[in-house]
């Protein structure tokens, strides 16, 4: 792939990936944490929250390094490692997608589902982007 085009669909996923870290700000409402998750000890219940900073941090810099970084992360011996290193997460994370998270928990149920395939679709392109980032 040209190198100008894969630069773009750095960008994209820079974009991408803030907004996900950003999405993580909803989590504790969504998911009725304050509820759901008084059986916990309070060290499982902290680690609940500092764990979710922390990988929206981890996103947000990703989408960051990208947004700023695109051209480095294509056409640089560094950035292409970098590159094969955020390919290799985010497929394994593709894989967690599948069979980390029990099917019980979206199959049959419109919205749930619908989430699944989006999430299945994203990982797949952050995948195969960064990889044939460093490839290519």
């Amino acid at each position: 792939m040209e190198p100008h085009l894969m630069e773009l669909h750095f960008k994209i996923i820079g974009v991408i990936l803030i907004t996900l870290a950003l999405v993580h700000v909803i989590f504790p409402r969504y998911f009725n944490w304050a509820e759901e998750l008084k059986p916990l000890s309070l060290i499982n219940r902290q680690m609940m929250s500092v764990h979710t900073l922390f990988v929206a941090l981890a996103v947000f810099l990703m989408g960051l390094l990208c947004l700023t970084s695109a051209a480095e992360l294509v056409n640089t011996g560094l950035g292409r490692k970098i590159s094969l290193g955020l390919g290799v997460f985010w497929l394994v994370r593709l894989y967690i997608q599948f069979f980390g998270y029990s099917a019980e928990l979206w199959k049959g149920k419109r919205f749930e589902t619908s989430v699944h395939i989006l999430f299945s679709f994203i990982w797949s392109y952050l995948s195969v982007a960064f990889l044939a980032a460093y490839f290519g």
